[in-house]
């Protein structure tokens, strides 16, 4: 089954290349299906962005597309970045370093450092149907970046369930625990139970 990933993020490609790589599902990106725009995300909550994407790309190429809308959420800050993960930063042209930097800066003198990431994935069938998961790493906000792997905030995030921070693991180990980890396995599962569904009728 071919699937469209309704992005051009390389890394977000690499990640749902490397965890569907046991199954017969070929993952191509926005920009190899032709599809050359930028989708608004003008949804307030992950899932409503994630299905913006993907229907988008759905609608102008009438193949199955796939999106996720990942980011984090600090309590102490009621929940920001949340949906504006990847734009939370006054600066202009703000790079990842600049954006957890700048979160890092709004947490000096707080106590409660504890976040999640989130991560929703939407997929749009051509016929209509839509397949929907979410998925969640729970942690706390170090008090300065450690690691050289990973993206976005990975090296400010530290894993409640592991002894270190997100960028400090390898890809096998971070996609065992993180949040998109977790929701694309439970994609892959109603993929899998979809597919067998289509098969029947």
């Amino acid at each position: 089954m071919k699937l469209i990933l309704a992005s051009n993020n390389k890394n977000k490609l690499r990640e749902f290349r490397q965890l569907t790589a046991d199954m017969d599902v070929e993952i191509i990106s926005q920009r190899e299906a032709g599809c050359d725009f930028e989708v608004e995300e003008t949804g307030t909550t992950f899932e409503e962005n994630s299905f913006l994407k993907a229907d988008a790309v759905t609608k102008a190429t009438g193949i199955a597309a796939i999106a996720d809308d990942s980011g984090l959420c600090v309590d102490a800050l009621g929940g920001e970045p949340g949906v504006y993960s990847a734009r939370y930063c006054p600066r202009e042209g703000a790079t990842d370093s600049d954006r957890y930097n700048y979160l890092l800066t709004k947490l000096e003198n707080v106590e409660d450092r504890t976040a999640r990431f989130v991560c929703c994935i939407t997929c749009t069938m051509p016929n209509g149907d839509v397949l929907r998961t979410r998925g969640e790493c729970e942690g706390y906000i170090m008090r300065e970046p450690h690691g050289e792997g990973g993206f976005g905030y990975d090296p400010v995030f530290h894993p409640l369930c592991v002894d270190r921070g997100m960028a400090e693991l390898s890809p096998d180990e971070k996609n065992a625990i993180s949040h998109r980890g977790k929701a694309l396995r439970d994609f892959i599962k109603k993929l899998n139970e979809y597919m067998e569904k289509q098969q029947c009728r």
